[in-house]
């Protein structure tokens, strides 16, 4: 696995129609989505076609909706010892949005926001019986998270926050003119995603870039079943190419991938 803190372990859609999204990304993303997982029926297992698992699904309740949560993608990182990381999180200019709590035979997770209001979770993973390393990012791997691109109020002060917590190194910066830089980072000299400015997104976040096989015949299927694609597609340096979209259920999703 390498090393633990500051790994991406997990992906998790948040959705008022789990059945429906279970349709659509299967259909997007070459996944097959468990209809429930043991006596948790309202979350749903994301697994490659490999077996590999990328992440789960959340059905949001009217409770959780009137209480403010939407339809959207969160990435969880991994730390050493959850209870011990809240504190210097929240030294570091983050927030703990929810409490931490035990997820049992998962681990213990907490919501946060970082310097800049962008949500993970943050998580303390228990070994599973014969498991192995998390499969959820692999920069190659079609069904996993290939990417993960931050969109901050402020890159600078993203850029210290994460390195400072995650001890994520920047192996080189792109200037993107009137976007500003794009701060590659790296964990464990992986390079795992991108900082930049959020420019005109409502709000920070984290991007998510799930990999296929084909972007043209994944944003296809997309349309066909309901979405909207946003932006792309579009080629980006490396030979891969890009699309972002809404799913029907409005959660904004991004993908990569060849373009062909």
């Amino acid at each position: 696995m390498g090393t633990l803190q500051g790994s991406w372990i997990w992906y998790e859609l948040m959705t008022p129609d789990p059945q429906g999204a279970r349709e659509f990304y299967q259909a997007v993303g070459g996944w097959t989505i468990s209809p429930g997982h043991g006596d948790q029926d309202d979350y749903s297992l994301i697994a490659r076609a490999d077996g590999g698992l990328t992440g789960g699904v959340l059905g949001l309740t009217a409770e959780m909706l009137s209480g403010g949560a939407k339809p959207g993608w969160l990435g969880y990182i991994a730390v050493d010892d959850l209870d011990a990381f809240l504190p210097r999180l929240q030294q570091a200019g983050g927030k703990v949005l929810m409490p931490a709590r035990e997820v049992a035979g998962a681990g213990r997770i907490a919501l946060v926001a970082d310097c800049c209001g962008a949500p993970f979770y943050a998580m303390t993973p228990s070994p599973p019986p014969g498991g192995g390393p998390s499969t959820a990012f692999d920069p190659q791997q079609v069904g996993s998270c290939g990417w993960n691109e931050l969109l901050a109020t402020s890159d600078e002060a993203a850029v210290t926050f994460y390195t400072g917590l995650f001890g994520w190194s920047l192996p080189q910066t792109m200037d993107m003119g009137e976007h500003g830089p794009y701060h590659f980072i790296a964990h464990d000299g992986v390079q795992i995603g991108a900082i930049m400015r959020k420019g005109q997104a409502p709000a920070a976040m984290w991007n998510h870039y799930f990999r296929v096989a084909s972007i043209p015949v994944a944003a296809e299927a997309a349309m066909a079943r309901g979405g909207r694609i946003a932006n792309g597609p579009m080629d980006v340096p490396g030979g891969d190419c890009i699309v972002q979209g809404y799913d029907p259920q409005g959660a904004f999703f991004s993908l990569v991938g060849k373009n062909g």
